[in-house]
């Protein structure tokens, strides 16, 4: 969690100053997987971001943007082992795939044609995300 932390610091974060009215109860209602803890450290702690990290841009929903937006763009219903958490700002989503071995990677994958044979693995956890951001290592 330290290396979460110090990148969070390093790139100036915002912190949540109040409680949510949203609770992690009711994103993972919505799913049948429990939410990595550095991810549940990350969105309970700080709010969502639109930003450079490295050499991509990312936007990251605060916790009171993830139910919608996933029900907005059908996540839920046609990616149910996928939780959106935010975008690339050029049509791709980036995601928690959940995987059937209850471990978790970080994706990016095309809004339009939501199927898993389009996920590009971007971490193998939400922490190795933000570290291979900060290293500046591309996606493509």
């Amino acid at each position: 969690m330290e290396v979460l932390k110090e990148i969070l610091r390093k790139y100036d974060f915002s912190k949540r100053e109040s409680k949510s009215s949203i609770q992690i109860e009711d994103i993972q209602a919505h799913l049948k997987f429990d939410l990595p803890e550095d991810y549940v450290f990350y969105i309970e702690n700080y709010l969502g971001i639109d930003q450079f990290i490295g050499v991509e841009f990312i936007k990251l929903w605060s916790l009171e943007e993830i139910i919608d937006a996933n029900l907005e763009y059908h996540i839920f219903e046609r990616l149910p082992q996928t939780l959106a958490i935010g975008t690339n700002g050029s049509g791709e989503f980036i995601g928690i795939e959940f995987e059937d071995n209850n471990s978790v990677k970080i994706i990016l994958s095309p809004f339009i044609d939501l199927n898993t044979k389009y996920h590009i693995e971007i971490g193998n956890s939400f922490t190795d995300f933000f570290d291979r951001l900060d290293k500046g290592i591309e996606w493509f």
